[in-house]
């Protein structure tokens, strides 16, 4: 089995391995004994664990917690890490071969029905609660044919999409998307689904839910900001904050206060760039205008 490259991810994992080496070392058992412990035919397993080369799982936590003497609250903690961290990393290669609808419950399942609040960065398509079904259908259909999915499960996939649009009218919800002009701009599918795109999007603007449509223009002096990789940063009812970030070979899930700071500046330093209300509305109508030239 393969894991992520990404550098988050793998970090995640380390300074879960690094508490594991930590505790084991306090309670001064050595690997070699610490393999014996466990039944282990070879301490190298300890190694590999300690070294971040194979992950952590949670019967491993509860070993070592056994092992060394933990204490039930230490062991909760880790436990609830090493959640995190199994979940960090979602592979789309693994989830594609499932189909598109598979990688939708999979990658997204009910977090739009539990979060209170969402900042949404998108540097390539209209945010899915945004799209419509043709513009949706359209961009799933080339999803499938660019990853050369067997599964033809695109309509599937467009009606659990489209069902998770209810959020936007759930009261006490709150949603903020901030787009690069270009998403408006590059017309991925034809021009008359593009069209009938750009004018729902005015009118999602007006939903109660949806505080805030932003718009970073082209050729703003962006004062050596750059665009991002697209993610989002979710709020939930007990206070906790996740980012969930879209890169080419899968979806990364950030819970680490540390990384999720990283992405709130960088949505902050992206958001003071951009233009709301009326002129975003503006550059809406300029792009509707161009798709009649």
């Amino acid at each position: 089995m393969s894991y992520p490259s990404s550098s988050s991810a793998q970090a995640a994992r380390q300074r879960l391995a690094t508490q594991l080496r930590e505790m084991r070392e306090d309670a001064g058992i050595s690997g070699v004994e610490f393999a014996r412990r466990a039944g282990w035919r070879y301490s190298t397993t300890v190694n590999k664990i300690e070294r971040a080369q194979r992950p952590a799982s949670s019967n491993h936590i509860r070993l070592w917690c056994q092992i060394c003497g933990a204490s039930p609250q230490r062991e909760a903690e880790l436990l609830a890490e090493q959640r995190d961290v199994a979940r960090m990393w979602v592979s789309l290669r693994e989830h594609h071969a499932l189909g598109l609808n598979a990688r939708q419950k999979a990658t997204v399942g009910d977090l739009y029905a539990r979060i209170s609040a969402e900042l949404s960065y998108q540097t390539k398509v209209i945010p899915g609660l945004l799209q419509t079904e043709d513009y949706m259908t359209e961009m799933l259909r080339g999803v499938r044919r660019d990853r050369r999915l067997e599964v033809d499960d695109v309509a599937e996939a467009v009606a659990t999409r489209m069902q998770r649009q209810r959020n936007l009218r759930r009261p006490g919800a709150r949603f903020v998307f901030l787009l690069e002009e270009a998403v408006l701009r590059y017309v991925y599918t034809s021009a008359e689904v593009h069209r009938g795109q750009l004018e729902h999007l005015m009118e999602a603007m007006r939903l109660p839910s949806v505080f805030a449509v932003a718009v970073i223009p082209m050729g703003i002096d962006r004062h050596g900001i750059r665009a991002r990789e697209s993610f989002e940063i979710d709020v939930f009812p007990d206070g906790s904050v996740e980012a969930q970030v879209e890169l080419l070979s899968g979806l990364l899930t950030l819970t680490h206060p540390d990384d999720v700071a990283l992405y709130r500046r960088a949505w902050d330093d992206l958001f003071d760039l951009a233009v709301v209300g009326h002129d975003a509305r503006a550059l809406i109508r300029s792009c509707l205008a161009s798709l009649e030239e």
